[in-house]
């Protein structure tokens, strides 16, 4: 089997995964209409910057794991950025990310993904974005996120906003305990799109009556899924790509300079902003 076809059907197992763990909340607002819904990717879209980086951060606060674990995320991360993504690199930093969790338990990423929440997330969500949401569940639509973010941490931000659930990557435990391995792969480009695909035929879904909303050219699998694919704060190459087919654009970013960052620009700010300020506080402790 070559790489290509290994991967489609990793990301078709992650799909799955995701659509079978999809917690599903008792929603304040009744939902009659049961063949539309609507799906949300959670970075640069409902939350400004990188909600994986805010729970590193988070690990990092309970020793998961050490400063330099954070400089090599960080340099990684931008090399992905400035270079595009090696498969190589992409497996290196999965391994590690499912390390660091191995042995835990699920009730304690749950449990930091809350704290997280209430110390970073709950200030970076865009208004704008949660309004829209709040519409659809106002229409009698159920409304999901979808994030590579792990479902842990995907149910609390989508229990916490009010939301119906969250498709998020899965990883395998047992007995409640993290055994460093992924189920399929992390929920990523069309991984995103396979795991509504599942959920939509879970939940009895017409997907030409629903909805998706991203940032990230990365989406435009799930977009395309859609009969209502919806740009929001896009990147320079999503934008290009709703020109030209027509797709409805919001923008929640102020300022010209804004309008032109996308979320790999985000993402190095929000981590090299975060780098520096945890390196400050060490030497800080380290002076005293």
């Amino acid at each position: 089997m070559d790489v290509s076809s290994r991967r489609d059907r990793r990301s078709r197992r992650a799909g799955r995964a995701a659509a079978s763990a999809a917690v599903t909340q008792a929603p304040d607002r009744a939902a009659p209409d049961r063949t539309a819904a609507a799906f949300f990717d959670v970075d640069n879209t409902v939350v400004r910057g990188a909600s994986i980086f805010y729970l590193a951060r988070g690990l990092h606060r309970r020793r998961f794991f050490h400063f330099r674990d954070i400089a090599r995320f960080f340099w990684q991360q931008t090399s992905f950025i400035l270079r595009g993504e090696n498969l190589g690199h992409v497996a290196d930093i999965r391994e590690r990310a499912l390390a660091l969790v191995a042995g835990h338990s699920v009730a304690e990423l749950t449990a930091i993904g809350e704290e997280v929440y209430d110390d970073v997330i709950v200030d970076k969500v865009w208004p704008g974005t949660h309004e829209l949401a709040r519409g659809h569940l106002d229409a009698g639509q159920r409304v999901w996120l979808v994030t590579a973010t792990p479902i842990e941490v995907a149910t609390v931000i989508s229990r916490r906003l009010g939301l119906t659930g969250a498709l998020g990557t899965v990883a395998e435990h047992a007995d409640g305990v993290y055994t460093g391995r992924l189920v399929g792969e992390v929920l990523h480009g069309q991984a995103k799109a396979d795991a509504v695909q599942a959920l939509a035929e879970q939940e009895g879904l017409d997907l030409a009556r629903c909805a998706a909303y991203s940032d990230s050219a990365n989406d435009i699998p799930l977009l395309s899924l859609v009969g209502r694919p919806v740009v929001i704060n896009p990147d320079k190459r999503l934008r290009a790509h709703a020109r030209d087919r027509g797709w409805q654009v919001r923008d929640f970013r102020r300022g010209r300079r804004a309008a032109r960052i996308g979320l790999p620009a985000v993402t190095v700010g929000g981590v090299a902003g975060g780098l520096v300020r945890l390196l400050v506080r060490r030497r800080r402790r380290a002076a005293v």
